[in-house]
């Protein structure tokens, strides 16, 4: 069998920056071509980006796309690309791989299976292509093959299996490529990530391979490319149930290259990289996904930094610390010149290592106190702000607040009491925040960011128009019990020692009277109960009584303090949608979310599992 120099090539891009997207294109092409590569591939939908949404639904955006690709085959002259498009075929549009051989467009391979679930929605735009069939479309005047297509570039028949189509099981195009005579399968992808995806998919590339019998190469997408999904970049080779290639995760470069050679049947010889390893805890993959994602939503927004109201507790700190590493996995991996060249920055620093001055630069934090702060909090907030190098300011808002008090208190001619207006008086001191903190990054021309968990999502634990004011919640698809574990991890193995107060506090919303002693926990339910009922109710989407049968079997809890915890979770999940419908844009990062645009559907009005809960409240204990 002869010898093939192939690659995978992962770029980050952004729907509608054509000339971005092109030239991460051109710079991979001229750079496998430096190398001698002969087939390269590119992930599904590359030239618009995965993320472009209803765009697709546009003519003008799929000619667009078409306009790009007929200006990157030029530069395809001395090599085979395959390339990822939309591509529009007698009115239904399909998600297609480009086959590009020598300047000369061969064929569209359009994708079979769409996904849909999760955070995809592929079936409202995209057309799933029916296998063993062939059709032909325009392209400038030129007739082109599109379909269930297979190629062979010097004696080495290779295929496709785009993204879903390899997790269909016994469906997977897969197996009808293997009963062509396919050597090599190409799996271009726009996979998210989530913590602990990337091993399921080396079993998934490691099992094609054996079953298939092919060598199965897997290439995705890079970056947060639309503002929600961060895409791992993961290339991977495999040949006979054996990974033999992975490239490192989550880079903050524009593309990355992973070159093989495909020699006979069970050897291929890499040529390019050094093998990434596969991340040691979700805590470092949660790192690295956040810090790509905060520093690809910086600079495609056009932002000049980020703004963040610093309490002192666990969530900010946690914001606060993530852009902090931010700042330095993009210096350590582009250096600072780059770095700061990428996020449009003019700031020069002028110290080294340049990170704490870098990080000063773009992040200011605020502590705004009430008379029910405390001064553990204050401490604690100007203590890890000056160890990772942040701008800090502090204020007083009670004037304000004693402000608003005093209005409506006089508009209602009636005293405000703790007693009778608990919510109410808590929630302004959230509110009267909001103003002042979003002057300021107005001000800066920042990004505001909250600090809003998913664990406050589930049960509306939150202010709106207060702590959710912000343009981007980076840690709200987390919860908090995996936040406060983080944190600790942190604080240790990360090296920021200004999380000692952090990590010595309990977590409170610091908004009733101070001898009141408030906790989150108190005032919610301990946070590991809260997860166990959570997973169970959102992502398995159990019933109340499934969800009590269940845990009171693995928890060592009184059968009525338990009912009553998840009698609280779903009434508080029930009337708290409206609040997740208006959480600023975050980040998918786990097997689930729970915002309403890209995983979890929740009506706004519903009965609030009345029936559900009463027939939880008279189950009979065995």
């Amino acid at each position: 069998m002869s010898l093939l120099k192939t690659a995978g090539a992962t770029v980050n891009q952004t729907p509608l920056d054509w000339e971005g997207n092109f030239q991460n294109v051109k710079y991979a092409i001229e750079k496998a071509k430096s190398l001698g590569v002969e087939l390269l591939c590119f992930p599904e939908l590359c030239l618009t980006g995965y993320g472009s949404e209803d765009l697709f639904l546009s003519k003008w955006y799929i000619k667009k796309a078409m306009g790009l690709l007929q200006k990157a085959i030029p530069l395809c002259k001395g090599i085979t690309v395959c390339i990822g498009t939309p591509v529009l075929v007698k009115g239904r549009l399909f998600n297609c791989m480009a086959v590009v051989e020598d300047g000369d467009l061969k064929s569209f391979v359009a994708k079979q299976s769409l996904a849909i679930e999760g955070v995809h929605y592929e079936y409202r735009w995209f057309s799933s292509w029916d296998s063993g069939t062939v059709g032909m479309v325009d392209f400038f005047g030129q007739e082109i093959p599109v379909g269930d297509i297979i190629h062979e570039l010097k004696g080495i028949k290779y295929g496709f299996e785009i993204c879903e189509d390899a997790w269909r099981g016994e469906l997977r195009p897969g197996y009808r490529l293997k009963n062509r005579g396919v050597d090599l399968i190409f799996n271009p992808s726009a996979s998210h990530f989530a913590m602990g995806k990337s091993l399921l998919r080396e079993e998934l590339v490691k099992e094609s391979s054996e079953k298939l019998n092919v060598t199965y190469v897997y290439v995705n997408l890079l970056g947060n490319e639309a503002g929600r999904m961060i895409f791992d970049g993961e290339v991977l080779v495999a040949k006979g149930g054996v990974l033999l290639l992975k490239n490192p995760l989550l880079s903050f470069q524009n593309f990355q290259l992973l070159s093989f050679i495909h020699k006979e049947p069970g050897r291929i010889s890499r040529t390019l990289l050094p093998s990434g390893e596969s991340f040691p805890s979700k805590y470092e993959e949660f790192t690295a996904a956040v810090s790509l994602g905060l520093f690809d939503y910086l600079r495609k927004s056009k932002s000049k930094g980020f703004v963040l109201s610093l309490s002192g507790g666990a969530d900010s700190s946690a914001v606060a610390v993530l852009v902090a590493e931010m700042v330095k996995r993009g210096v350590r991996e582009l250096g600072a010149e780059a770095f700061l060249k990428k996020i449009n920055s003019s700031f020069r620093p002028s110290t080294t290592p340049p990170v704490k001055e870098i990080v000063g630069s773009l992040l200011t934090t605020a502590y705004q106190g009430t008379a029910n702060s405390s001064p553990e909090t204050l401490a604690s907030a100007r203590s890890l702000a000056e160890s990772i190098g942040a701008d800090f300011v502090e204020w007083d808002i009670s004037e304000e607040v004693a402000g608003y008090k005093r209005k409506i208190e006089s508009a209602l001619n009636k005293q405000l009491s703790w007693e009778q207006d608990d919510i109410t008086l808590q929630n302004i001191q959230a509110r009267a925040r909001s103003p002042i903190i979003w002057m300021l990054a107005n001000i800066k021309n920042s990004l505001l960011l909250t600090t809003s968990n998913r664990s406050e999502g589930d049960l509306g634990y939150t202010t709106m128009d207060g702590d959710t004011s912000g343009g981007l919640a980076p840690i709200a698809a987390v919860d908090k019990h995996f936040l406060l574990g983080w944190l600790k991890w942190a604080e240790k193995q990360l090296g920021y020692a200004g999380l000692a107060r952090v990590n010595a506090l309990r977590p409170s919303a610091e908004l009733r009277p101070r001898e009141s002693v408030q906790t989150d926990e108190a005032d919610l339910m301990p946070y590991a109960v809260l997860v166990d009922i959570e997973r169970l109710a959102v992502l398995d989407r159990r019933s109340p009584k499934d969800v009590y049968l269940i845990l009171k079997d693995e928890l060592n809890m009184e059968s009525q303090l338990l009912k009553g915890y998840i009698k609280k979770f779903y009434h508080l999940w029930a009337a708290s949608q409206w609040k997740r419908e208006r959480i600023a844009p975050s980040f998918h990062l786990d097997e689930f979310n729970v915002d309403p645009k890209t995983w979890c559907r929740f009506p706004i009005l519903t009965g609030g599992f009345r029936d559900e809960l009463n027939e939880l409240e008279t189950l009979e204990e065995e």
